[in-house]
């Protein structure tokens, strides 16, 4: 049985740099959760669990070491830090934070995904014995989260590529809403954002339709007003 991705928490002010860092450890094979700031970030940490913060320490509001130094009272998930300050006092400061690791920017990405799985190879996972829920709940229902697989009663509801790729998407951050330009299949391509956003739409209306009761008045794939689409399990 394979292992479960570890799921990463990365919280940057600058939005540029958030899109890179979670487009390039998704493709490394985490499960990637982003935040803008220190009081969105609290917001997840109050829902979700993470194995592993990844963190800015310039941010305005909250900075980065005064949100390690919180979190450490009370958390043991490993944190690394991000910075533009690589004067060894800073370093310091951030380790006595409570910090795991430090690393300065501009940094490779290479360097960035060996030192997380550095952190994670050394520090237990509690996760290991507490296994998440295998199938999501819908009603009359269920999604088989390690096959991919949508059931109705003993029924099995065909999803296409695109209908399965969201499904996996939504399953892996239930009760979190995910941004519609997160859910398209390729937002890099320049021109046609816009396009691939309403095709999203599109797919949402489909697979209303085969998770809800009534489509037209989805109780489990929510809209959530300028956030996006959210997957809400009994």
């Amino acid at each position: 049985m394979t292992e479960p991705q570890a799921h990463l928490l990365v919280v940057d002010d600058d939005e540029r740099i958030r899109g890179l860092l979670q487009k390039f450890l998704m493709r490394s094979g985490y499960l990637v959760t982003v935040a803008r700031d220190a009081a969105q970030a609290r917001r997840l940490l109050a829902g979700l669990e993470f194995d592993m913060i990844v963190l800015d320490v310039m941010m305005p509001g909250e900075d980065g070491i005064s949100l390690t130094r919180e979190l450490r009272s009370r958390l043991a998930v490993p944190i690394l830090l991000l910075t533009a300050r690589g004067e060894t006092a800073n370093r310091i400061e951030g380790f006595e934070a409570g910090a795991d690791d430090y690393l300065v920017k501009p940094f490779e990405p290479k360097e960035l995904l060996l030192r997380i799985n550095a952190i994670l190879r050394r520090v237990p996972q509690p996760r290991a014995t507490e296994a998440p829920p295998k199938v999501l709940h819908l009603g009359a229902v269920r999604y088989d989260m390690e096959r991919g697989e949508l059931w109705r009663g003993s029924d099995p509801v065909r999803l296409t590529a695109t209908e399965a790729a969201l499904m996996r998407q939504f399953a892996a951050q239930p009760g979190q809403p995910i941004p519609r330009e997160r859910l398209v299949g390729d937002p890099g391509k320049a021109g046609e954002e816009g396009a691939q956003e309403r095709a999203v739409d599109v797919q949402i209306t489909r697979l209303r339709r085969k998770i809800e009761e009534d489509p037209r008045q989805p109780r489990y794939l929510q809209t959530v007003r300028g956030e996006g689409y959210m997957l809400q399990p009994d």
